[in-house]
């Protein structure tokens, strides 16, 4: 029985952290360049066709630079959400030896799972800058 309410738990908690990690998530429209407020029929046909649409591969606003971006913002709010849930588990613990251990595993790891985020947030926007161009950047 106890087994059973803890796998619902860790599945609530798991749909709770989806749900929020999606609705954090900066929505980006396919096309960014296209005016929202010019409400003609040509505007639309041209923002339809691609005209304005971001080409490059690699700069600032690419198409690259907005996919890492978005990745690496959901891995950091997932780390969050681990970083709750390891205080909740530790302090739910009741002085159990074993759900200490683990609470305290769950919360190292989600430090170190920020640690890694924030780092290769640095690392792409670094290496992009270096391989892009300085008049595109």
């Amino acid at each position: 029985m106890k087994l059973l309410t803890k796998k619902k738990l860790t599945l609530f908690v798991a749909a709770f952290a989806l749900a929020v990690t999606a609705l954090f998530v900066p929505v980006v429209t396919a096309n960014a360049a296209c005016d929202q407020n010019d409400l003609s029929a040509q505007s639309g046909i041209d923002c339809a066709q691609g005209k304005g649409t971001p080409t490059t591969l690699f700069g600032a606003g690419s198409i690259f630079t907005t996919v890492v971006n978005v990745l690496l913002f959901i891995i950091g709010a997932i780390c969050v959400i681990m970083l709750i849930w390891g205080g909740i588990r530790y302090t739910t613990s009741a002085g159990n030896s074993a759900n200490v251990t683990a609470a305290k595993n769950t919360i190292m790891y989600a430090i170190i799972g920020l640690v890694i985020a924030f780092l290769a947030f640095a690392i792409v926007n670094w290496v992009l800058g270096a391989i892009t161009p300085s008049g595109t950047a």
